[in-house]
C-alpha cells in the first residue's frame, strides 16, 4: 500500500480524509451529548418532582416530603452544582456510557436497563430489515430483468401491495392469523413467562419462537419498499453501455443478470441498508408494544409513560450515535464497494 492511500485495487483514500469524517463523527456525538445536557434544563418543569408527583396521584410515594426528596436526588446526582460543571460531569459520565439512574426504576442504572432491551431490539429489527433487504432486492431485480418467469410477476402485486399498510397493522393481522387463531405462535412477549433469559439453547429456541411474528410484520411491510427501489436501479442499470456490450458478446443472461446489471444496482440499496441499519437501535416501537417484546421500543414507550427522562435520553442519544457510525462506515466501505468512487483530489 502507497503512502497516498491507494491501495493494490487502484482504491483511493486519503488518510486526511478518514481523519475528517472519524472527527466529524466525534463532533456529531459531542453535539448529541451536548443537546441531551441542554434540553432538560430548557425544559419547564422538574422531573424529579413529575414522577414524584405521578406516584402521590397513584398512592406509590408515601407521606415523605416531595421538597425534601428532590433536594436530595439533585444532591446525590450533582444537579445542585454550577451549570458549567454540571456541563462537564455530563460529558464525562457521557463518554464512559454512563447515563444516570432510572427515576421509574429507581435505582437501577439507565445503561444496565439499555443493554438489557438493546439485544432484543437488535436481534429482531437487524435480522428482519436484513432478510427483507436480501429478498426484496433479488425480487425487484427480477421483476425488471425481461427473462424472470411469469410466476414472479404473479406474487409481485400482493407483496408490493403490504408494503402500503403498516406493520404494526400486519402485526396485529397476524397476532390474530397465526397466535389466536391457529395457535402456532404465542400470543406476545419476548420469552415465555417465568424463564430467565440465557444462551441455553431451549431459551434460544424459545426468544425466536416469540419473534417469528414480530419480524415476520415487519419483513412483509418493508419487502415491497426493497423492491420497488431496486426494481428502478435495475430499468436504469439494463440501458448501460456495459450491460448491452455483455450481451454483445454472448455472455450467459445469468452471468450478465449477477455480474453487471445486479452488482451496479445494488450500490444505492447497500447506501440505503446502512442508512436503515444506523435506526435499528431506535427499534420497531409500535410493533415491540403490539407484541409486548422486551427492546427499546417498548423501553422507550413506557420511559415517555412514566416520565422516564435520562432513559429517554440515553435512547436518543445511542440513536444518534448509531446513525452517525453508520454513516461513518458507509462512507469508508462505499470506495472498496465501487472504485469509481474516489475521495481524493486530482
Amino acid at each position: 500500500m502507497r503512502t497516498n492511500g491507494r491501495n493494490l485495487q487502484g482504491l483511493e483514500m486519503p488518510i486526511e480524509y478518514v481523519v475528517r469524517r472519524v472527527g466529524l463523527f466525534f463532533v456529531i456525538v459531542w453535539a448529541a451529548a451536548t443537546v441531551n445536557f441542554l434540553i432538560p434544563r430548557l425544559a419547564p418543569g422538574n422531573p424529579i418532582r413529575e414522577q414524584l408527583l405521578q406516584q402521590v396521584a397513584t398512592g406509590g410515594a408515601g407521606a415523605t416530603p416531595i421538597e425534601e426528596v428532590v433536594q436530595a436526588y439533585e444532591a446525590r446526582f450533582g444537579l445542585d452544582l454550577p451549570l458549567w460543571l454540571q456541563y462537564f460531569n455530563f460529558l464525562w459520565d457521557t463518554v464512559r456510557f454512563d447515563f444516570g439512574v432510572s427515576i421509574a426504576r429507581f435505582p437501577t442504572p439507565v445503561w444496565d436497563t439499555l443493554t438489557y432491551a438493546l439485544p432484543w431490539t437488535i436481534s429482531l429489527v437487524a435480522t428482519a430489515t436484513i432478510i427483507a433487504f436480501v429478498i426484496g432486492s433479488l425480487f425487484g431485480a427480477l421483476l425488471a430483468w425481461p427473462r424472470t418467469p411469469r410466476f414472479v410477476h404473479a406474487v409481485a402485486p400482493p407483496l408490493l401491495t403490504m408494503a402500503a399498510v403498516p406493520y404494526y397493522l400486519l402485526g396485529l393481522i397476524l397476532m390474530y392469523v397465526f397466535a389466536f387463531r391457529f395457535g402456532w405462535f404465542p400470543l406476545g412477549g419476548g420469552h415465555q413467562l417465568g424463564t430467565e433469559p440465557s444462551f441455553t439453547m431451549t431459551f434460544m429456541l424459545d426468544a425466536a419462537r416469540h419473534s417469528v411474528l414480530p419480524a415476520l410484520s415487519l419483513i412483509l411491510a418493508t419487502l415491497g419498499f426493497w423492491a420497488l427501489q431496486m426494481r428502478g436501479m435495475m430499468v436504469t442499470v439494463q440501458g448501460e453501455d456495459y450491460v448491452t456490450l455483455a450481451e454483445a458478446k454472448g455472455l450467459r443472461p445469468s452471468r450478465i443478470f449477477f455480474r453487471y446489471a445486479l452488482r451496479n444496482a445494488m450500490l444505492p440499496q447497500i447506501t440505503a441498508l446502512a442508512l436503515t441499519l444506523g435506526h435499528v437501535v431506535s427499534g420497531a416501537v409500535l410493533v415491540e408494544i403490539v407484541y409486548g417484546y422486551p427492546g427499546i421500543g417498548t423501553l422507550l414507550f413506557r420511559s415517555v409513560q412514566n416520565f422516564d427522562y435520562p432513559v429517554i435520553y440515553g435512547i436518543t442519544f445511542l440513536i444518534i450515535v448509531a446513525i452517525g457510525l453508520a454513516t461513518l462506515i458507509l462512507d469508508l466501505v462505499l470506495p472498496f464497494l465501487d472504485p469509481r468512487i474516489k475521495y481524493s483530489r486530482e
